[in-house]
């Protein structure tokens, strides 16, 4: 019988293919690489840190609340990493013009999100934006506006949450750091596959330097509780 004091800590990532690293090998991926950290380095005691990546090439914020009871309620994280919007800002044909989510349904939806991985024992979650695109096309001839214009769009809608909600949510501006490397020097086509969406390696590499110490700091706090 497993007891709380046993049981390992939870850190779930909960997203779409920038969590699950479309495009590149499973082990160059950012998530993966803060999990091959946690295995090295582990906690200065016994307890296990178990990562679980739950996340899902293509997944809307919309899908992402329909896949919570297995995918987060049933696994009850410690610590709950977030990040949606490239799906939820992409404009289909199919849909004439409209976004998949609307930004009024993807902040509902986050925000949803948020209280349910609160109600399910996440004590530390953290909401990430999305790094900048080279997707620069109207995304379909009804919308008249380009992919990265929709992402900058949604990117906004997570900052502008991030900034209404408590304390004890941490929000990653993944947009403004990579906007910041382009400032000295970097162009954003290093940081991502020829489909100038996805990250590339270097770009993985930029998340996880960006995003594994504030995870290592919340599993410092929860191990002194």
């Amino acid at each position: 019988m497993t007891t709380e004091a046993s049981r390992p800590l939870k850190i779930l990532f909960f997203g779409d293919s920038i969590c699950v690293g479309q495009g590149i090998s499973i082990h160059q991926g950012w998530v993966a690489k803060i999990a091959a950290d946690f295995s090295t380095t582990g906690l200065p005691t016994s307890q296990e840190i178990l990562v679980i990546n739950s996340s899902i090439n293509g997944r809307t914020t919309r899908q992402a609340l329909e896949d919570m009871p297995y995918h987060v309620q049933g696994q009850r994280p410690d610590i709950l990493v977030i990040q949606f919007g490239l799906n939820d800002c992409n404009h289909w044909a199919t849909d004439r013009g409209l976004p998949r989510v609307s930004p009024e349904a993807f902040k509902a939806n986050l925000q949803e999100i948020v209280q349910r991985g609160k109600h399910f024992g996440a004590r530390h979650i953290l909401i990430n934006n999305n790094h900048p695109t080279v997707s620069i096309k109207e995304s379909t001839p009804l919308d008249h506006q380009s992919f990265e214009d929709s992402n900058q769009i949604y990117n906004a809608v997570t900052r502008n949450l991030a900034n209404e909600s408590p304390d004890d949510i941490h929000f990653q501006d993944v947009e403004r750091h990579f906007h910041e490397l382009i400032k000295n020097g970097a162009k954003m086509s290093e940081f991502l596959l020829k489909d100038g969406l996805h990250l590339g390696v270097a770009g993985h590499q930029i998340y996880f330097d960006l995003i594994h110490p504030i995870i290592q700091d919340a599993v410092n706090q929860l191990n002194h509780e």
